[in-house]
């Protein structure tokens, strides 16, 4: 008989919860009983999920003595670091879509098509990427293994969905003149080169996050990479220029047989066609979309890529789903 679990989704009406919600009616698991948490706010609210209508509950410190076996937190950091250790000290496994663990030698940081293994490495806790580096190791992953990554230059196009809702009204407000809710500038009509806040050596905290989380993922810790996160003004989908240094000549051919044949990646790569990845392709999708694949003539060994794809869907909702799904698989 086949084993009953029970799976706890917190944040349940925010805009990765709600995501996550969408991609668990795809999976359409037979097996799994929700519960749906979210804020105070928002509790008592109803949510059509799976054609019934589940209310949504406050999340407290008791919210975990009922047993789950496993939860997916998309409520931010203070949320997650609140309550994550509540529920693993009452034996649930936790998938945390903060940055709260993410980079904590303990938690494993994981996308399914690169480093499964690393999910049975927890001690309770698994920690999702941030979006923007999900969508990039999924090429990275595969050219690593076959050529050896020598550098990385990452360029990033970050639309304001990954900021959540205030990010999307800031550009839906347009040159209105109201109050901006999110960024510092208007983002319409704008490309602003500041995603999260300012660090010492005048790095943003978002180009942190994917200099260390690819290390991380990629088992490299002295991987020399370099970041420039840009917040543009598209509503959903992350677009991402990726320069790569390779330690091993390669064929431009064998390198899109390569991507073809990779899990999680779409090529779309025709020049004469004016095909490339485009974010309102990719928008509603699980894939990668990798495209403008080329020899950067500057440097030995050089290649380019332009990776797009949904960062509330992949970048967010479906990895952590995908983690779900592995953890319950084995």
């Amino acid at each position: 008989m086949q084993t009953k679990y029970k799976v706890a989704i917190i944040g349940a009406t925010g805009l990765v919860g709600r995501t996550v919600l969408k991609v668990l009616e795809k999976k359409n698991f037979s097996h799994i009983y929700y519960n749906l948490f979210a804020s105070e706010n928002s509790a008592g609210k109803k949510i059509r999920f799976l054609n019934q209508d589940f209310i949504v509950r406050k999340l407290d410190k008791n919210s975990f003595d009922s047993h789950f076996d496993f939860a997916i937190f998309c409520a931010g950091s203070f949320v997650s670091e609140t309550f994550a250790p509540i529920a693993v000290s009452h034996g649930c496994t936790v998938i945390d879509n903060s940055s709260v663990f993410r980079l904590d030698a303990d938690v494993p940081l994981v996308v399914p098509e690169v480093n499964p293994e690393d999910i049975f490495k927890n001690s309770g806790i698994i920690s999702n990427p941030n979006c923007s580096t999900i969508q990039a190791v999924l090429p990275l992953k595969p050219l690593n293994d076959k050529y050896k990554i020598k550098r990385i230059v990452y360029s990033t196009y970050q639309a304001v969905s990954g900021a959540g809702r205030l990010g999307i009204e800031d550009l839906e407000t347009k040159a209105s003149g109201e109050t901006l809710k999110k960024f510092p500038y208007p983002i319409y009509n704008n490309c602003l080169p500041q995603i999260d806040v300012f660090l010492n050596n005048n790095y943003t905290k978002e180009e942190f996050k994917m200099i260390y989380e690819t290390r991380k993922i990629l088992h490299s810790p002295d991987l020399p990479i370099t970041a420039t996160c840009v917040r543009v003004p598209v509503l959903n989908c992350h677009s991402e220029s990726i320069n790569v240094e390779l330690e091993k000549e390669f064929d431009l051919y064998d390198v899109k047989i390569l991507l073809e044949n990779s899990p999680g990646i779409i090529v779309c790569d025709d020049p004469e066609k004016l095909v490339y990845p485009l974010a309102s392709k990719a928008n509603g999708n699980d894939e990668v979309f990798v495209g403008r694949i080329r020899k950067d003539f500057s440097i030995s060994n050089g290649l380019n890529l332009w990776v797009v794809a949904d960062n509330l869907r992949k970048g967010a909702a479906t990895n952590a789903v995908q983690i779900l799904e592995k953890l319950i698989e084995l």
